[in-house]
């Protein structure tokens, strides 16, 4: 296991997915699909260098639901005119290229933005884009602050006394939240000395 300290010291890679999505389960987990990507790599000073964002074009279920689209904003209008799964991942695929470095490694909030790669992956029969090592930032924090239990990112960011940046659930906003809480997730700040102060 990387300590967390070490972690801090390389280029990390935050990556956060928007997906199709039903609250009436016409729409299996397993068969949800990305329809946004959004990235950003942040040095070891917490910094955001660079960011990248992708509209994606569903192939199963090509119609959002008013569910999915009401939860994200996006409209069906942005899956509509972009480009299908095995496109944009090659564009995240350079994006990724861009700064990694040998002690690269990529987090996301949980484990479902590594999995629903991995299963957009398969579908579109493509190798993954992500070639680094994964880190859930959101156990990573839970274990850093003693919480006993994973928590949202937006729970997390009011924990933390930090506002939202821009919107929640959406791609590239979550990912820039989430690197905004790396003191947090990676034991540097205490919520313990947030609070009281």
């Amino acid at each position: 296991m990387v300590e967390h300290r070490e972690l801090t010291m390389k280029n990390i890679l935050v990556v956060d997915l928007e997906a199709t999505c039903s609250d009436d389960g016409t729409i299996a987990a397993e068969k949800m699909e990305t329809i946004e990507i959004g990235a950003c790599w942040v040095d070891g000073d917490g910094i955001v260098i660079d960011r990248f964002q992708s509209f994606v074009q569903p192939v199963l279920n090509r119609r959002l639901t008013p569910f999915c689209t009401n939860l994200t904003g996006i409209q069906q209008e942005n899956v509509d005119a972009a480009p299908q799964f095995h496109v944009a991942a090659e564009l995240l695929r350079q994006f990724v290229d861009r700064h990694r470095t040998a002690s690269s490694t990529w987090c996301s909030w949980g484990a479902y933005d590594r999995r629903q790669i991995e299963r957009d992956s398969v579908l579109h029969g493509i190798v993954q884009p992500i070639e680094l090592p994964h880190q859930n930032a959101k156990r990573l924090f839970a274990k850093a602050q003693r919480i006993g239990k994973e928590i949202g990112m937006a729970k997390a960011c009011q924990l933390a006394g930090l506002a939202l940046e821009g919107t929640h659930h959406r791609a590239l906003d979550d990912s820039i939240n989430v690197a905004r809480l790396f003191p947090w997730v990676f034991g540097e700040r205490s919520l313990k000395s947030q609070i009281s102060s």
